[in-house]
């Protein structure tokens, strides 16, 4: 009986099981409060939208620990709803008693498409981006929440997200792929034949979240696309696409695409709004950046073009999971293509 463990599409409660479940222990918490650029921009923005929360009912979605919801009580907000589906709720209602906000924080256990809320909402509040922003599709639970529950002319924290790709250059990658031609002079063993082997396992088909040092990118970002948080549907999200076209700083062998986001919030009494970037030329977040690795490096020089269009859409196995496909040139070489997804735990599990 052969042991390789075979993909096997999850249905959909097993996958809401195992999304939430990961959401219940301590570290992820302490990951996602302790990224200062994530919480501060959502402090920031929430109180700098405080004329619109102060005395409205507020729905934070995926409240997780209620931070966001602490903000909006503390800009005003008269009542606000923290929907969570995971334990971590009891944690929440801990925290908003100890902050004496049980008067206008109601914690509701449960996921916001059963939930039912005692009354429609003026703004929605949620942290919902994902690595390369749409894994795990929070993202869709926002939007029945926007469709269900917000009044119209209401407001959603953040209102848009974009998506950037970048050639980068890896030179750890490098380092490893060379490596193998390094043990003979180190200890009289020609292990060069390893590099094929080594080339397949580096460079394979994951998105590789790790982040990408300013000095290793080759070009400036491409937007490749624009989510309007008050108009995208569902359905819009089932295949989020778009075309890129950069122009490479210099000399350098391109070895992975780059991609990350920013998320925008509207700030009615400043000139501009207030973003929240992954850009690697901003301060890092536990988003990171998401690394592609292409199957080859490629050299460029300065100027050349590097293009294609990025497909981004959900996993077969697991619609919480996102694939990436590029189709993509660089220089005079011809078209390459390469299918990319988030090593996926659940594919392993037992049924």
């Amino acid at each position: 009986m052969s042991h390789v463990a075979k993909k096997r599409k999850l249905d959909k409660t097993r996958q809401d099981r195992l999304y939430f479940d990961s959401y219940s222990d301590v570290t992820i918490h302490e990951e996602m409060i302790a990224d200062h650029v994530r919480t501060n921009t959502y402090r920031t923005a929430i109180l700098r939208n405080s004329e619109s929360i102060r005395g409205k009912v507020v729905l934070d979605v995926g409240a997780g620990t209620g931070v966001l919801s602490v903000f909006c009580a503390q800009a005003g907000a008269k009542r606000v709803f923290a929907v969570e589906a995971c334990s971590i709720a009891e944690q929440a209602v801990r925290i908003v008693r100890h902050n004496n906000l049980q008067d206008r924080i109601e914690v509701i256990r449960g996921t916001v498409e059963t939930v039912d809320l005692p009354e429609p909402v003026d703004v929605i509040v949620s942290e919902w981006m994902g690595y390369a922003l749409l894994h795990e599709s929070m993202l869709n639970s926002v939007l029945y929440a926007r469709d269900k529950w917000l009044k119209p002319g209401g407001l959603i924290l953040p209102s848009r997200a974009e998506l950037y790709i970048t050639p980068v250059s890896d030179p750890v990658v490098e380092d490893r792929l060379h490596f193998w031609y390094t043990v003979k002079d180190q200890y009289g063993v020609d292990m060069s034949c390893m590099s094929d082997f080594a080339r397949r396992c580096i460079l394979n088909s994951d998105i590789t979240v790790n982040s990408v040092s300013v000095e290793d990118v080759l070009s400036h970002p491409a937007r490749f696309a624009e989510l309007d948080l008050y108009s995208v549907t569902a359905e819009e999200l089932r295949s989020v696409k778009g075309q890129f076209r950069c122009e490479s700083f210099g000399s350098a062998a391109v070895n992975a695409l780059c991609v990350y986001f920013t998320v925008t919030f509207p700030c009615p009494d400043k000139p501009q709004p207030l973003v929240l970037s992954t850009s690697p030329f901003k301060p890092e977040t536990h988003w990171k950046q998401a690394v592609l690795y292409l199957d080859a490096p490629v050299d460029v020089v300065q100027d050349t073009v590097v293009s294609g269009e990025v497909s981004m859409y959900p996993s077969e196995e697991s619609a919480r999971h996102i694939c990436i496909h590029v189709d993509y040139t660089i220089g005079e070489q011809k078209r390459q293509s390469k299918t990319f997804s988030i090593p996926d735990w659940s594919s392993e599990a037992q049924p």
